[in-house]
């Protein structure tokens, strides 16, 4: 694997995850893959889990790992060409990514997206660029509309502690004070889309994601429908796709309670974190014994490691 920022740059995503269970059994076993190699981490937004997790899952292969938050420790850098660079910017993104080219073995890319110009943002200019002028292998590690690792975790969870061989899955919506992005909701009902699950996506009217990535999912408005029955909920907030990056006033009451898993299959509850507590998702859930956030979070570590094996097999 040479690129991992979608469900698309997986060849067969039930081999993937058949491995990161496989890692979560033995950790060290690949440990002579990643020796003398380097993994480069660059942030350009706040991350805990993924850099904690991706980092945990190189030093488990042997590799050394080196972590930058270019947004605050680095130079200004320009993205466009043909552009005099006599303002703000200092270092063109040309020769920034071609440096760490030289560096690294792996680079790994966090960036989000700015909510304002949908183009722009689903253009994927920050990371395609990253990818076009560093010349080694990149693990998205969130971009403006995708969280591929954080969407492999939830597969590789899903599949571990399944009941039944096709279970029922709910992307369900959540409030929120802000207005966040779609990358994890987009992600997660792409991968979705291409695994053994009936899919479905609930939201209020004027939340609809893309569509690019909700082929094949039942889509409804009517939260209590889609809970019926459902084996795993996944609760999580986004803003509206068309007006790009807006939020809709009201809609508290789609908080998912206790009450509204009297409904499901005795569902089992997950959020990729973090998340506001009794305004996204209710304190009694996330303390209770349907809540599997902390287990999901911890699949994020052979999530990531079995993309940086994938990638270590291919140097």
């Amino acid at each position: 694997m040479k690129l991992f920022s979608s469900v698309n740059d997986v060849t067969d995503i039930n081999q993937l995850v058949a491995d990161a269970l496989a890692l979560k059994q033995n950790p060290y076993a690949n440990q002579n893959l990643g020796k003398n190699k380097t993994l480069g981490l660059i942030f350009l937004n706040p991350s805990l889990r993924t850099r904690l997790s991706t980092q945990k899952a190189a030093l488990n292969l042997g590799m050394n790992v080196m972590v930058m938050n270019i947004d605050k420790e680095g130079w200004a850098l320009e993205m466009n060409d043909g552009v005099i660079m006599n303002g703000t910017t200092v270092e063109h993104i040309r020769e920034a990514a071609g440096v760490m080219g030289e560096y690294l073995d792996i680079l790994g890319v966090r960036s989000f997206p700015g909510l304002k110009d949908r183009e722009l943002d689903y253009s994927e200019e920050i990371f395609n660029k990253f990818v076009e002028f560093c010349g080694i292998p990149v693990v998205s590690l969130e971009s403006a509309t995708r969280h591929p690792l954080q969407s492999l975790a939830d597969l590789v969870t899903i599949t571990e502690l399944k009941t039944r061989p096709w279970p029922k899955v709910v992307l369900t919506w959540a409030p929120h004070v802000k207005a966040l992005p779609q990358a994890v909701p987009n992600s997660f009902a792409e991968w979705m889309c291409k695994a053994d699950v009936d899919f479905v996506i609930a939201h209020p009217e004027g939340y609809n994601l893309c569509e690019d990535f909700t082929q094949g999912a039942t889509i409804t408005h009517n939260q209590a429908e889609a809970l019926q029955d459902a084996d795993f909920i996944y609760v999580k907030n986004w803003s509206a796709y068309e007006p790009y990056g807006k939020v809709v006033s009201g809609h508290e009451d789609w908080m998912l309670t206790q009450a509204k898993l009297a409904e499901t299959n005795d569902a089992k509850v997950m959020h990729c974190l973090p998340v506001r507590r009794d305004l996204e998702l209710s304190s009694e859930i996330l303390d209770g014994p349907n809540s599997i956030v902390l287990h999901e979070a911890g699949n994020r570590v052979w999530a990531a490691q079995a993309v940086l094996k994938s990638m270590l097999e291919g140097l």
